[in-house]
């Protein structure tokens, strides 16, 4: 399947070429998810993960590292300097503004959303995403809700079970987010549990409802 992406990718850029429009496209590649450990895939040869932990319940559907973190290739030969590499944290809701931004299109107060254009990012080696945190959720395998503050990472697991117990982790430290530091830094974990009270609105549909 990646190298049938790859081919796929490399036919679009032909034909960009092709018609001369290359050079001022802008091409965007990620992924919604982490490596999966279903269908057959040999996670354990391939250590899909990486440098995170290789445990299904660390990868796909899951908000750990390793079920989250993606890479996110950007291509824009007339505005994006090659081979930069740009270690700030985003998020698949900040594509939404970015491309309203690249469009020319300001309908932030039509269309309010979380997200935070990269435009400045991808164009100014010198810009960084300024932003107090980022928050996202999952209703599948139990309910999960996470966020991350800095190298703070938060996690609420099992959430269907009643489960209120934040995991917290120091990225800076901790990468295969092996050791929870929560009942080190109780202040840490009540601004996480602000930050889910916020975030959080209870879904209408029945199926993405987590009960918290």
């Amino acid at each position: 399947m990646i190298e049938y992406i790859d081919i796929q990718v490399g036919e679009i850029v032909q034909q960009l070429k092709d018609n001369g429009i290359y050079e001022n496209t802008i091409i965007m590649l990620t992924s919604d998810n982490g490596p999966t450990y279903a269908g057959g895939v040999d996670f354990k040869y391939f250590n899909s993960t990486g440098v995170f932990q290789n445990d299904p319940k660390r990868m796909k559907g899951y908000t750990y590292e390793g079920g989250v973190r993606v890479p996110f290739i950007v291509s824009w030969p007339n505005k994006i300097k090659s081979k930069r590499v740009i270690d700030d944290i985003s998020i698949s809701y900040d594509i939404f503004p970015t491309i309203n931004e690249l469009s020319g299109v300001n309908d932030s107060n039509t269309y309010p959303t979380d997200g935070i254009s990269l435009y400045n990012i991808f164009t100014d080696k010198n810009s960084s995403l300024e932003r107090d945190y980022i928050y996202w959720e999952f209703p599948s395998y139990g309910g999960q809700l996470a966020a991350r503050m800095g190298d703070y990472k938060a996690i609420l697991k099992d959430i269907k079970k009643g489960n209120r117990k934040i995991e917290l982790f120091d990225l800076s430290l901790d990468l295969k987010e092996q050791n929870d530091i929560s009942s080190e830094y109780p202040d840490i974990v009540r601004d996480f549990e602000n930050i889910i009270k916020k975030e959080h609105v209870r879904s209408e549909i029945e199926r993405f409802e987590m009960g918290y």
